[in-house]
């Protein structure tokens, strides 16, 4: 397999995460168990997995002049991550979320701080980065204007743009129409079509309108094919430590791996999310390419 060139565009967060053996109840304080600092943010997030995987990882985002977004920078520089189109607003602070970890989940706020500084002009000035890179992988903790522009940008020259619409929202009828490939979980796609939150995942699918791969927790993932017709991947058993940035890992791996064809893409994808559970962090569990393959060689 070539080394796969990804344009990641999105978020850069610090996650603070607050540990506790339950989530409290409306107007109720809980003493927690603990608290740690970990680098996120969904765009982040995704250009490491990616880069931890073997990929050649652009990111374009934003972050704050301040310690946080210092730290941020440092450390997608570490991981192999090219930062040139990583601006610096001195204007906002670096983006933030507040992460409860309890009863093997996560509750997730985020403020987005510089993350929402970006414009689109400031996608429109990386056009030659979206153009040179084999796939290029989105979310939706930017502003919509920019994930707007980034789709036009790859469908100008022809490139697959994966869109993770999370946080769930109603989708333009335009963006819609963009994506090459949607990976929602079930609560995300209904959203995003604006459809009812019941409706059967197989009907969402189906009204879509374009390729999809549902993530369905511990169920594995659901995906329509070119044809149409609808596969289930399993998930792979482990022991879970923290779930947050499992679907990160998901979408950069089904990046990583989308030149080998769906199914196989969908396979590992479902085998490095699996893998990125057994660790604490968003990024901390995600596994290198090395690490993948021994772990899917132990499950043959």
């Amino acid at each position: 397999m070539t080394t796969p060139k990804i344009t990641v565009i999105g978020s850069i967060n610090m996650d603070l995460v607050t540990r506790s053996p339950r989530f409290p109840q409306v107007g109720e304080t809980l003493l927690g168990s603990g608290f740690q600092r970990f680098m996120g943010g969904k765009g982040a997030n995704q250009a490491v997995a990616a880069a931890r995987l073997g990929a050649e990882v652009q990111m374009i985002g934003a972050i704050g002049e301040d310690d946080f977004g210092r730290e941020l920078l440092a450390n997608l520089q570490h991981e192999g991550v090219n930062t040139e189109a990583v601006k610096v607003l001195p204007a906002l602070p670096s983006g933030i979320a507040n992460i409860t970890v309890a009863e093997g989940d996560n509750h997730i706020i985020v403020v987005s701080g510089a993350n929402f500084g970006i414009t689109p002009a400031d996608i429109e000035a990386e056009e030659a980065r979206i153009a040179a890179a084999d796939i290029v992988l989105c979310q939706l903790e930017i502003p919509m204007d920019c994930v707007l522009a980034a789709a036009r940008l790859a469908k100008k020259h022809a490139r697959p743009f994966v869109l993770n619409p999370a946080p769930a929202q109603a989708l333009p009828a335009e963006l819609r129409s963009l994506v090459s490939v949607l990976t929602p979980n079930a609560y995300e796609l209904a959203l995003s079509l604006g459809l009812p939150t019941d409706t059967p995942v197989e009907t969402l699918i189906r009204q879509s309108g374009c390729q999809v791969v549902m993530t369905l927790g511990s169920d594995g993932a659901l995906y329509n094919d070119d044809t149409g017709i609808l596969h289930r991947q399993s998930t792979f058993k482990v022991n879970p430590v923290d779930t947050t940035g499992a679907g990160d890992t998901f979408n950069a791996a089904l990046a990583v791996f989308w030149q080998q064809g769906i199914a196989p893409a969908v396979k590992q994808a479902c085998a490095a999310a699996a893998l990125s559970v057994t660790k604490a962090g968003a990024q901390g569990g995600m596994p290198t390419a090395a690490e993948l393959a021994d772990f899917l060689k132990q499950q043959a």
